[in-house]
């Protein structure tokens, strides 16, 4: 991997700024894409915006700013897309004279770019600021820029994917995934968890798609010209929780319903007989994980729900009733040696009470568990 280590004024990063909804925003020359489409949103507040420009116009130094470069020769901001937006939105020739005035120590009358005198305008311009620029396989950058990833408004792991992994892929998928009031915002917002605009939705539907794998699904999907194979799995797996479970809770939320989806989408399921024993068992307080519920009535695996377990005093007056002796082997062992067992399972309608309760060694209970 190859690090470069450059100093550029300011003049040469605002050439041909342009800040578009549509197209992303560009800046040196049309070298340097500060926002592709779709990506995190203008964040900075006008007082930050402001702070940048009273630092760069002190001459005092900026942290240092990380470009990644792309096969085509032009580069993509990693780290710094705050503070890059902010100096040309106030520089920059197509920011119509600057879009916010700053209050300089000089001059107590705020002043946008424009309003500067020549001497000022001269001293921002050619500030230099210091970036680092990578080059490498997908995998060093992704390294690099965890290990850079140190500081500021820190890049999720997914922005950082998207970054390494840009192409016509990333850019379509972040357009259907990737921003408030995006189709999938729409569609699945009710069900997962996550801030779209940090790209978790993304990261949650390659997750589904590729069974956890992000990275290895979008390096090999990175040159396809769309995100429609994505878009339409993602799609399937929300029409087929609306089917299948067509009773809303608020226990849905943040559920993993891809992996339910790839395991349980040819069962032959009945919306209706689903419905009445989701509803039975929202009523059982011995349920502890509600969200499980979901995962249980598929799969019939009982960890999903975490079953509430006998308490200390409960284990300690079933402990003293048994005079401390295993009610399978018959020997006598230390509290400490024993574990609560329920006589009638749970799944047999056994309640997590002292009269269900009984004290078995470790060893008998490891057994009857594995029965």
């Amino acid at each position: 991997m190859q690090i470069e280590l450059q100093e550029i004024a300011i003049r040469d990063l605002v050439a041909d700024y342009e800040n578009n909804d549509e197209q992303g925003v560009s800046a040196y020359s049309g070298k340097l894409d500060i926002r592709p489409p779709y990506q995190r949103e203008f964040v900075y507040k006008e007082e930050q915006q402001k702070a940048v420009i009273q630092t760069i116009s002190k001459g005092f130094p900026l942290n240092v700013m990380y470009w990644a470069t792309r096969e085509d020769g032009t580069f993509e901001v990693i780290d710094g897309q705050q503070r890059t937006m902010s100096i040309c939105e106030y520089v920059g020739k197509n920011a119509e004279g600057g879009n916010f005035s700053v209050v300089f120590d000089d001059d107590k009358n705020p002043k946008t770019f424009n309003n500067l005198t020549g001497d000022k305008q001269k001293q921002i311009l050619d500030y230099k600021l210091t970036i680092y620029k990578c080059t490498g396989t997908d995998s060093e950058k992704l390294d690099w820029f965890r290990t850079i990833n140190i500081a500021g408004e820190r890049l999720t792991d997914q922005e950082l994917r998207n970054a390494v992994y840009a192409g016509p892929f990333t850019a379509d998928a972040k357009k259907k995934f990737s921003k408030t009031g995006c189709v999938a915002y729409k569609l699945g917002n009710k069900l997962l968890n996550g801030n779209c605009i940090r790209q978790e939705y993304l990261e949650t539907a390659i997750e589904w798609i590729n069974n956890g794998d992000v990275s290895a699904y979008m390096s090999k999907h990175q040159k396809d010209s769309n995100a429609d194979e994505l878009w339409t799995y993602f799609k399937n797996v929300i029409d087929w929780v609306n089917l299948k479970f067509n009773k809303y809770r608020k226990e849905m939320k943040g559920v993993a319903w891809g992996k339910l989806y790839n395991k349980h989408k040819d069962d032959k399921l009945d919306a209706n007989e689903l419905e009445k024993k989701i509803a039975e068992l929202m009523k059982d307080s011995d349920v502890q994980k509600k969200s499980g519920i979901y995962a249980y009535v598929l799969d019939g695996d009982e960890h999903h729900l975490g079953i509430r377990a006998f308490d200390d005093n409960t284990k300690r007056e079933v402990y003293e009733k048994q005079n401390g002796i295993c009610k399978i082997c018959g020997k006598h062992f230390e509290i400490e040696q024993m574990e609560a067992d329920h006589i009638t399972p749970w799944k047999e309608g056994g309640r997590t009470i002292a009269e269900n309760c009984q004290m078995l060694c470790r060893e008998c209970n490891r057994r009857k568990s594995s029965k």
